[in-house]
């Protein structure tokens, strides 16, 4: 069983998309929406799936990234836990396989295909860091630090009760805990067995040269 944690803000154009792809390859999973005081209808959109699996909506003061992962790993009543983007839709996943990955790595994250206005754009930036093969502990030379991305990540919920976000940072919390995590003696993974599409938003902060 797997509980799926949503991050929301006014993603009302493609948050549906993300929770019906949940539906489609995770069948029974528990979906966690926390949302960041909308201003959309997007929580409209999310309510429209009440009757069809067992979706949950919360609001939390003070919203940073860090604190709504940690409120939803510890709201979350499974195990297995999967953030998800709410402009991210699952094309590709095996459950068995990222289950039997979980037991070796901290956290198991796959790839992104950026989608531009309904087209597939080339991998330039950020996109770049998503190829196809895995890596352990992948390193961001644009970056220049470990590289891990919470769009599209899967995780145990005790590893998370462990060692839990910064609730500090406004952004790339999931690069911190990877440095952190490294630095523990622990690895992570990243595998392009599964997979998302990544919609372009106007918001987005990961898409410098779209083309």
């Amino acid at each position: 069983m797997v509980s799926v944690i949503i991050r929301n803000h006014n993603e009302h154009q493609y948050i549906g998309f993300a929770i019906q792809s949940v539906l489609d390859f995770i069948p029974n999973a528990e979906i966690i929406v926390i949302d960041d005081h909308s201003t959309d209808n997007s929580l409209d959109v999310v309510r429209m799936f009440n009757n069809r699996g067992n979706v949950k909506i919360f609001t939390i003061k003070d919203y940073t990234p860090g604190k709504s992962l940690n409120f939803g790993v510890k709201t979350a009543t499974h195990n297995t836990l999967l953030f998800l983007s709410a402009h991210c839709q699952i094309t590709k996943f095996n459950l068995e396989y990222v289950n039997d990955k979980l037991n070796n790595y901290s956290a198991v994250f796959g790839n992104q295909v950026p989608i531009y206005k309904g087209k597939r754009i080339s991998k330039r930036y950020i996109w770049s860091h998503f190829i196809d093969k895995e890596v352990v502990n992948m390193y961001s030379t644009i970056e220049d630090r470990p590289f891990l991305h919470n769009a599209f990540c899967f995780y145990k919920k005790q590893e998370l009760l462990d060692n839990p976000f910064s609730e500090k940072l406004f952004g790339k919390e999931d690069r911190y805990w990877a440095d952190d995590i490294i630095k523990a003696g622990k690895n992570y993974l990243y595998t392009p067995t599964i997979e998302v599409n990544h919609y372009y938003t106007t918001n987005g902060a990961t898409w410098k040269g779209i083309g």
